[in-house]
């Protein structure tokens, strides 16, 4: 028997996710590793919360290991993404997830700031934009190496946020960023194909956040035409999807029970607490 005939083991797909030590990006990271992914969990500051996500991975079958980066600094998102690739030669997804979202208003007691508004742009632009810059040229180098069988399209996606479709001026420096991001959504798909799909992913109001209470969130998920918004287990759902998914690029999935569909003068919070 030639054994050089026999096929190679097919590699487990992999996706890095930011921000998956708590919230959103662990819920995230969960559900891939339950769909059959091994995971990158990126962390800032809450190590003993991605020890955590990586043990429930792990107990679920995949692989996992915890990547910290502060994402304010180019140097170790270059790192980051470096040390990503040695563990997971097999990287088929990018989920921006890790976000800043503080406070500020032009017309309030806390205007916007140059320094609120390069922190957000960083965090929430900058470092999405450059790590999606580098999955482009690992995803191009592998082109003409990659299994001819295997007609998956690589994928990043940009969580954004419903807010963007019907605009307020609450969280200012928040939503400057994230329209750029959204921006960018389309610009990329084009200068990346075919080797890799962009695509944003705009959740409604998810989780409590600031110093929203438990009932003013509870009122606030209802205000949709469908009576409630997304939860976590919504969000990440539609992020597996959207990584499996080869003819979706340049476009944003809402994912948030119709809020988009109802304008508002306000962020949400602020209509129930």
């Amino acid at each position: 028997m030639n054994l050089s005939s026999n096929p190679l083991p097919q590699q487990n797909k992999a996706v890095l996710v930011t921000g998956a030590a708590k919230r959103l990006g662990r819920e995230i990271a969960l559900e891939f590793a339950r769909q059959g992914w091994d995971v990158a969990v990126h962390y800032g500051r809450s190590e003993s919360d991605a020890g955590a996500t990586v043990a429930e991975i792990q107990q679920l079958g995949r692989k996992a290991v915890a990547f910290k980066a502060d994402l304010a600094s180019e140097l170790e998102i270059n790192s980051l993404f470096a040390a990503v690739l040695a563990e997971f030669s097999n990287l088929q997804c990018l989920v921006n997830s890790a976000s800043i979202f503080e406070y500020d208003r032009a017309n309030s007691d806390t205007p916007l700031s140059s320094t609120s508004l390069q922190d957000h742009m960083q965090v929430n632009l900058a470092a999405p934009i450059l790590l999606s810059q580098l999955m482009f040229e690992h995803q191009k180098s592998r082109t003409s190496k990659a299994d001819k069988s295997d007609l998956s399209i690589p994928s990043v996606i940009q969580l954004l946020d419903q807010k963007l479709i019907n605009l307020n001026p609450d969280y200012l420096s928040y939503t400057l960023s994230k329209a750029a991001l959204l921006t960018s959504v389309e610009v990329l798909a084009v200068d990346f194909a075919p080797h890799l799909r962009m695509i944003g992913l705009a959740p409604g109001i998810t989780l409590t956040s600031g110093d929203q209470t438990e009932a003013g969130f509870t009122q606030a998920h209802q205000m949709t035409p469908l009576g409630k918004s997304s939860t976590p287990s919504d969000i990440a759902k539609a992020a597996v999807f959207l990584a499996s998914s080869n003819a979706i690029t340049g476009t944003t999935l809402y994912v948030d029970g119709g809020q988009h569909l109802l304008p508002s003068t306000r962020d949400v919070m602020f209509k129930t607490n």
